[in-house]
């Protein structure tokens, strides 16, 4: 993996060791050499995490909209600012970016990203790893939820384990390296795409 991208809250939640998980995260990516693909932003995780990153000497790319820029939320110090039109676009090309993805924990905005990239996953559309960095034990209803889909049988039990899950940013990072896509997606396998 040479690029991953992160999802990850504006705030910085109430606890500090959100923000604390956020900047190890990017140091732990520039230590492996691993750029970082992400929002764009300065504030809340999404700062740290790319502040995290360049204080350990690594590259940080930023995909921002337009719209969030002239609100002067864009982070001055990376290593690249890609601005975009939408939202849409934005998502499009960090996973165009990236060989890997990485939540940490935020809000409708996180997840709304997390559950596209599982989605696109699911129907074969990529091969990438996807995983929680559970700080703070924060993803453990979502990790209960994917359980529970799989037991009521709206979720296959392959589908489920292509979320990989830990609180530790360095074991999450092993088991990315160490991940295989699931043979059979939902409906459509990657010939048919």
């Amino acid at each position: 993996m040479k690029r991953i991208v992160v999802f990850c809250g504006s705030s910085a939640g109430h606890d500090p060791v959100y923000m604390e998980a956020a900047t190890l995260l990017g140091a732990s990516l520039a230590q492996r050499g691993i750029t970082l693909v992400y929002g764009g932003a300065k504030v809340g995780l999404m700062g740290a995490v790319a502040d995290g990153a360049l204080q350990a000497g690594g590259q940080v790319i930023g995909v921002l909209p337009y719209f969030l820029q002239e609100k002067e939320l864009a982070h001055t110090g990376l290593t690249e600012l890609i601005l975009v039109d939408t939202m849409h676009e934005r998502k499009t090309r960090m996973n165009e970016l990236s060989d890997g993805v990485i939540a940490l924990p935020g809000g409708f905005g996180t997840m709304e990203e997390l559950f596209e990239m599982l989605t696109w996953g699911q129907l074969g559309l990529h091969q990438k790893p996807i995983g929680l960095l559970n700080v703070n034990s924060f993803y453990d209803s979502l990790i209960q939820l994917a359980q529970t889909m799989t037991e009521k049988g709206f979720l296959s039990p392959e589908n489920r384990d292509m979320l990989l899950c830990s609180n530790d940013a360095a074991t999450l990072l092993t088991q990315m390296e160490q991940y295989q896509a699931p043979v059979k997606g939902k409906w459509i396998t990657p010939a048919q795409s």
